[in-house]
């Protein structure tokens, strides 16, 4: 998690959810599964344990992602909250929110954090667009019911 983002497009990033798995030729590139690893060694070298823990595994090639996926503590879920100043905050920029392995009710939470910062602007991107489909047609079913209830 980034207050301030070399990245272009964006300004912050906000990673309540961490890991992943290669889908595509273009995942072999990723930046995050290298990232991932620095961040796992620099926790182990300084004797704390991190979220990043397992995430990724060392090949001949470099880090390669485990598949394993780990929501990170409470204190950067809610860390949008205590951003006053507006911002286009891109969401997971270590892992896709839409990853088979990610809980709905994880799903739930950034999306509650996300509807309680209307200052800010958050960039969802996924290789995942059909599990991000089934979980909007199911956001979408709920509140249907909650309102014919």
């Amino acid at each position: 998690m980034a207050d301030k983002s070399g990245i272009e497009w964006t300004d912050a990033t906000w990673n309540p959810v961490a890991g992943c798995s290669i889908v595509s030729p273009g995942c072999t590139n990723c930046y995050a599964m290298k990232m991932a690893a620095r961040i796992e060694a620099m926790g182990s070298a300084q004797g704390r344990d991190t979220h990043y823990a397992g995430l990724t595994t060392s090949t001949k090639a470099g880090a390669v992602w485990t598949g394993r996926i780990a929501v990170a503590p409470d204190s950067i879920l809610t860390q949008p909250l205590r951003w006053k100043r507006p911002r286009r905050i891109f969401v997971n920029s270590m892992s896709d929110l839409f990853h088979e392995g990610v809980a709905d009710a994880t799903i739930d939470k950034v999306f509650a954090v996300m509807a309680l910062c209307p200052q800010h602007t958050f960039q969802v991107l996924t290789k995942r667009l059909g599990e991000a489909r089934s979980w909007f047609a199911w956001l979408s079913k709920q509140a249907k019911s909650v309102n014919a209830g």
